[in-house]
């Protein structure tokens, strides 16, 4: 359903959402090592997270990737979703077809219609701070 880069940019922000949580910057290596991508595609990604204002970079010694502790619960699955994949997810058709729409409906159309819209009101009301505290509290998990 989402990009391979959209599942890793997922992945990398709830990953800093909870390094920031307790006052820690991570650089790409620590990121790619947890969400299990590669480094290099994995530092595309957050520079894509970056221009989005979604996460934060600082430069230097002691910088890395963050995301202020007062913005993470701001943070919706939505925003990263568009900051990768842009809103395609919202308007593609359930069996490719480039021209399916209202007036010329693909066979799965109304069905997949409703599937989209869920999953935009799901992406839009989850907070990057509720995936973050059930990883820190154990319920959840990056990579096995």
């Amino acid at each position: 359903m989402f990009s391979k880069a959209c599942e890793y940019g997922i992945r990398a922000s709830i990953f800093i959402a909870l390094n920031s949580f307790e006052g820690k910057r991570v650089n790409p290596k620590e990121i790619a090592s947890e969400i299990d991508s590669p480094v290099a595609f994995t530092a595309k990604i957050l520079q894509a997270l970056v221009k989005h204002k979604v996460i934060n970079s600082v430069k230097g010694a002691h910088g890395g990737f963050e995301i202020e502790k007062n913005k993470i619960n701001s943070i919706k699955l939505s925003d990263i979703v568009d900051a990768i994949d842009g809103n395609t997810i919202y308007e593609g058709c359930g069996l490719g077809l480039k021209a399916c729409d209202e007036a010329r409906p693909c066979p799965m159309h109304d069905k997949f219609k409703t599937v989209r819209d869920e999953l935009k009101t799901m992406l839009e009301s989850t907070n990057l701070e509720t995936l973050a505290l059930d990883m820190k509290g154990g319920d959840t998990f990056l990579k096995r």
